[in-house]
């Protein structure tokens, strides 16, 4: 076996190359850790920050030499080549975290309390799924109750509209998904009943007390006024959902018309990622046809560049952008 192996290196903004690394041997595993033979990943919108060129609110520095190889991404399916972690076995096939954030290599080495085993008829680039699906579970699970409830998901990307997906199975009476990429070709498939093509202040100031949602999610990310246009649409009482992974530390907010609205605000990290990944499993067994209708595009890992670039572009059709070993 070779001592090498190939890596994606985001080396400027905007701008990928390909090079070869040392690959990781079994014995450097920590107690944990789980040694990946990567074979598929996919795209999160927590990535195309880093990928333009922005400083990661995960800690590294991109640009130039100090950028880690393999960066930017954590949603990853691979065969399990070596394994300290007692719950995870050498030869399974896992879905999960790379933990690093560094999957755009050919071996990547892991935390292994972020894996899970997944159903083999799933080809990997449709088993990628499972982790954005488990993080979604979570969010939906610290919601309040949200049966017969008025649920409005700002932003109908990969993540808006698993959200909507997710649920409309769990009950909820309504949902209303906003966005400023025309969606209506893809939101009812996703159990959205309202699709609104507008920017969320605009659909905000439109609303009156008789329309406002019980919840508001959101899943546009990537700027901070949207999480006010929140404050001033939801209704009194009610609760909003902060989704993802916030590029700025810290975030202009309108604590006036929260307080007088009486509102609550939650968002989180997702824990407990292999039983959330299980009960991913679970939910995709239960809704077969979601993997087919999520997966949009699949590329080689080769077209890393192209990908992120199709990420970076929100489309008519397009939802989730995956990347494959040997994919053509």
């Amino acid at each position: 076996m070779s001592s090498t192996m190939w890596a994606k290196r985001l080396v400027s903004p905007s701008r990928f190359e390909s090079i070869v690394i040392d690959r990781p041997r079994p014995e450097q595993l920590a107690d944990g850790q789980v040694l990946l033979k990567v074979a598929a990943g996919g795209l999160c919108g927590s990535d195309l920050p880093v990928f333009r060129g922005q400083r990661s609110t995960h800690g590294s520095v991109v640009g130039g030499a100090a950028t880690p190889p393999g960066w930017p991404m954590h949603e990853v399916v691979g065969t399990v080549a070596a394994s300290r972690d007692p719950g995870i076995e050498v030869g399974a096939m896992v879905v999960g975290w790379a933990s690093g954030w560094d999957g755009l290599v050919e071996w990547v080495v892991t935390a292994g309390a972020g894996l899970a085993r997944y159903d083999p008829a799933l080809r990997p680039e449709q088993a990628v799924l499972l982790q954005p699906l488990a993080c979604v579970l979570y969010a939906v699970e610290r919601l309040p109750e949200i049966s017969g409830a008025t649920v409005a998901v700002l932003g109908l990307g990969p993540i808006g509209l698993l959200l909507s997906h997710v649920l409309a199975r769990r009950g909820a009476g309504r949902i209303i998904g906003v966005d400023r990429v025309p969606r209506a070709d893809l939101g009812p498939a996703f159990g959205v009943d309202e699709v609104v093509h507008a920017a969320s202040d605009s659909w905000a100031h439109s609303l009156t007390d008789a329309t406002r949602p019980q919840v508001a999610i959101e899943a546009i990310g990537h700027q901070t006024a949207t999480l006010n246009h929140l404050v001033s649409a939801v209704a009194w009482g009610g609760t909003i959902y902060y989704f993802g992974i916030p590029d700025e530390p810290s975030y202009p907010f309108d604590m006036s018309g929260f307080l007088r609205k009486n509102l609550s605000l939650k968002a989180g990290v997702a824990r407990d990622r292999r039983r959330l990944l299980t009960e991913a499993g679970a939910y995709l067994r239960e809704n077969p046809g979601l993997a087919q209708a999520y997966v949009t595009h699949v590329l080689d890992f080769d077209d890393v560049q192209r990908a992120f670039e199709l990420a970076c572009t929100p489309a008519c059709g397009q939802v989730k952008v995956v990347l494959r070993d040997g994919a053509h």
